[in-house]
């Protein structure tokens, strides 16, 4: 089963980009982030005459998740649990059901920028850095009830989160950055350590392999580029895990996101 996703940055802006990238790469499911869409105007031509089932978690020009699956997507489920206040769109998962199930998770993590301080560095309340704190602590929680049920499982999308200055072209570039930030890496590094495996970085290893290249200073010509889009697998699912790779090429093409697609192929 080949499991990808891809931060599209806005379905109306990107709708042929991903439509040539569903047809050449074929993927049995997808996650995508930043649809940018309500529900109700999510073009789902574009998916189900493409033989997928959608799931959608929309919101109006900002954020946005969805799950595509040529099987059928079971128990559905919008937005991280821990804060009913929260209203940005930016959690959706489903059972996917092949030779056996997998709990499939999409997620569009903060970007936590501009980082507010106060003076004992601690982040300002109601901050943008303070709200992508509180978020992955509320993901903490949610990968370890998904470590609870000892089934495959795997969360997926745009993290927001350079794990090591070995993801970035120019690492001293971020040091003050909420992707790059200590606390940043430190949280996601916590996530990592209840037991999930870092798909990627168990296929490869070194630098220069990006996900991200801003549209800003010519950066895709310069591959100045940062890796913020990862695969994390419960043992289950980790034992499972046949490759997974980057679709670095779609970066160059006509009306590109400003992320690539990354994906793995599960033995399922």
């Amino acid at each position: 089963m080949k499991i990808a996703s891809f931060n599209i940055n806005g379905i109306k802006a990107r709708y042929n980009a991903l439509a040539d990238w569903l047809d050449e790469a074929q993927p049995d499911v997808a996650v995508l982030q930043e649809i940018k869409s309500i529900d109700a105007a999510f073009p789902r031509e574009l998916i189900e005459e493409r033989g997928y089932n959608l799931e959608t978690h929309g919101q109006k020009s900002f954020n946005g998740v969805a799950i595509l699956s040529k099987l059928p997507l079971e128990d559905v489920q919008r937005g991280l649990p821990g804060d009913d206040a929260d209203e940005q769109a930016r959690w959706i998962e489903a059972t996917v059901v092949g030779k056996q199930a997998i709990r499939i998770c999409g997620l569009y993590l903060p970007n936590g920028n501009p980082v507010e301080l106060n003076s004992d560095g601690s982040p300002v309340e109601g901050g943008k850095y303070a709200y992508k704190l509180a978020w992955m602590e509320r993901l903490r929680a949610r990968a370890q009830a998904l470590l609870a049920e000892e089934i495959p499982a795997l969360m997926a999308g745009d993290y927001n989160i350079i794990p090591q200055a070995e993801d970035a072209k120019r690492p001293d570039a971020w040091r003050d950055d909420a992707l790059f930030r200590p606390e940043s890496r430190a949280a996601f590094q916590r996530i990592v350590n209840l037991g999930f495996t870092e798909a990627f970085r168990t296929r490869t290893r070194g630098p220069g392999h990006y996900t991200f290249w801003d549209y800003q200073a010519g950066a895709w010509n310069r591959d100045d580029g940062i890796r913020i889009d990862h695969f994390l697998l419960s043992p289950q699912a980790a034992d499972l895990l046949r490759d997974c790779q980057i679709d670095k090429d779609i970066r160059g093409r006509d009306k590109p996101s400003d992320h690539v697609p990354i994906w793995v192929d599960l033995d399922l």
